[in-house]
């Protein structure tokens, strides 16, 4: 997409285990939100589905559409020295696109990440 910037990702285990133990967590709705503050560089974002969700088509699709959502709320400008896990739940499968970014936005807004 032209004139969005990148959004650098969490993709090793230890990483994305780093922000579950030492992070904030705040389940709303769609997704489980864990954020850790204080980290270096950047924004972080990491994206993750288990198996209990669905098939390998039903947890791809989540996991776009929480990409999606993150992508727009950080688009002007995010902010840095976080790193941020989205876990889709069940609800994710039937919610609208437009109730995830809600539910998105009220979990930063908890956990005190800036948009």
């Amino acid at each position: 997409m032209a004139g969005q910037a990148r959004l650098s990702r969490l993709k090793k285990r230890t990483e994305f285990l780093a922000v579950a133990g030492r992070g904030r967590k705040y389940a709303r709705g769609s997704l489980l939100v864990q954020a850790l503050a204080g980290t270096e560089g950047p924004i972080r974002l990491g994206f993750t589905a288990t198996k209990k969700l669905g098939n390998a088509v039903v947890r791809n699709r989540a996991k776009r559409r929480m990409r999606a959502a993150a992508r727009l709320e950080f688009s002007a400008a995010a902010p840095a020295g976080y790193d941020i896990v989205l876990v889709a739940r069940e609800a994710i499968r039937k919610n609208s696109f437009s109730q995830l970014r809600a539910d998105f936005r009220a979990a930063l807004d908890r956990l005190g990440v800036p948009l």
